[in-house]
């Protein structure tokens, strides 16, 4: 039975968006494309934009559990498929270990590791219990967050030069435009990627709600438009920031930056740590349960060990979600290592194997009611791979995490292809 109409499919893609990434420390490689900080948000939207019209439409022929593991298997092939799986739960577990580390950074600062290991940990038991975030619990956070997100954007837009920061505007100028630095503006758009993360979510609701073929495309449009204005208020207020009181120094925003533009615009703080508690634990209890999910998936088709598939009573995939929890705790502690860019790489990775599939799926014929234009998912693959790209070469001040992910990325589905044609043969 058909329930969800535009509204609420438009609420759950802003609640799916809305999580750990705006209130994490991405905002200070957006601010560092210089004046072109709004160009690299204009292009992880537009990138995001792509890739949740090609699942879309992917979703609207198979509706099935797994995303674009199921459907690289069953467009691309069983190796497409796995490396798909292989990307989202690397990414996934990436973006737990996130969302924790802000949620941390936000209750405690100087203990922010330990406390997000709590978080990891108390989210796992959660999910283990079947206690989820709803398609209702969505939409009311995402009304929650919006609301905060609009008072720090409207306050930070009419405050006096001579409020808070900018009352050193006299003493530091403007840094001078030194142009256009393109590497700036695409490391930029690979961490503001993160902040869209979650939109695919409108993409899997094929079989809840009405009219699907016009209601999912519109509510992807108006989800990410909408995030999309708050995160260039945001942009705008804090680039304000930067050019009157911190000397253009991007990394001064700290790794609450939102914290930091409360206090100075006189907002109690306590107001964004609850709301960003509230965002991104929510966040983190939908991540952890659909990368378990996916997780259980592959395990049942026998490309991870079969005893992940395992159920608890509640349904969750306990198992599974142990391990992510495991490995997320694992990246939390390991130093020198930007996991929103490891993440951003690896999911980037999934979605480019999800705009290939609907490519063939388009020119096969095989689409059922939402018929993407093979450019829209051809832009997806290109944006996918160059922002994926710079992101995993980002990622660290050495070379060994982009060479353990892509190891383990590419390296794991070859291994499982193998020993199942061996199998077969």
């Amino acid at each position: 039975m058909r329930r969800v109409g535009l509204a609420g499919a438009t609420g759950i893609g802003v609640g799916s968006m809305l999580g750990a990434g705006v209130f994490s420390g991405m905002w200070a490689d957006v601010m560092a494309a210089g004046s072109w900080y709004l160009a690299a948000l204009a292009v992880a939207a537009l990138v995001a934009t792509a890739n949740a019209l090609s699942t879309a439409q992917l979703a609207a022929r198979h509706p099935v559990a797994g995303g674009a593991y199921s459907y690289g298997r069953l467009e691309l092939g069983e190796f497409a498929g796995r490396l798909a799986g292989a990307a989202f739960v690397i990414g996934k577990t990436a973006s737990v270990g996130v969302g924790a580390v802000v949620l941390g950074t936000y209750l405690v600062p100087d203990h922010s590791q330990a406390v997000a290991t709590v978080a990891i940990a108390l989210c796992w038991a959660l999910n283990a219990r079947g206690i989820t975030r709803t398609a209702a619990g969505a939409t009311v956070i995402a009304i929650i967050v919006s609301v905060v997100l609009v008072v720090l954007i409207l306050l930070g837009a009419f405050a006096p030069r001579s409020f808070g920061w900018f009352a050193y505007a006299p003493l530091v100028a403007p840094p001078a435009d030194a142009g256009v630095d393109l590497a700036a503006v695409l490391t930029g758009a690979s961490a503001a990627f993160f902040a869209f993360a979650g939109y695919a979510r409108i993409a899997t609701l094929g079989e809840e709600v009405g009219a699907p073929e016009r209601t999912i495309p519109r509510a992807i449009g108006i989800a990410l438009a909408w995030v999309l204005a708050l995160y260039v208020g945001l942009a705008i207020v804090l680039r304000g920031a930067l050019d009157f009181g911190l000397a253009g120094d991007p990394s001064a925003l700290g790794d609450a930056p939102l914290a930091a533009l409360a206090s100075t615009l006189g907002i109690n703080t306590a107001v964004v740590t609850v709301t960003a508690a509230l965002a991104v634990g929510g966040a983190m209890l939908a991540v952890m349960a659909g990368a378990g999910r996916t997780a259980m998936a592959m395990a049942r088709q026998g490309d991870l060990p079969r005893s992940l598939a395992h159920q608890a009573g509640s349904g969750a995939p306990v198992r599974a979600e142990a391990v992510i929890a495991i490995a997320a705790v694992a990246l939390v502690w390991s130093p020198g290592v930007d996991l929103i860019l490891v993440s951003v790489a690896t999911i980037l990775a999934y979605y480019a194997v999800a705009n290939i599939a609907a490519m063939a799926q388009r020119r096969a014929g095989r689409t059922a009611a939402l018929r993407v234009p093979v450019i829209v998912s051809a832009a997806g693959l290109l944006g996918s791979l160059v922002l994926g790209s710079v992101a995993l070469w980002g990622a660290s001040a050495t070379p060994w995490p982009a060479v353990a992910v892509l190891v383990v990325m590419v390296g794991w589905p070859t291994a499982t292809t193998v020993v199942s044609r061996a199998r077969q043969g």
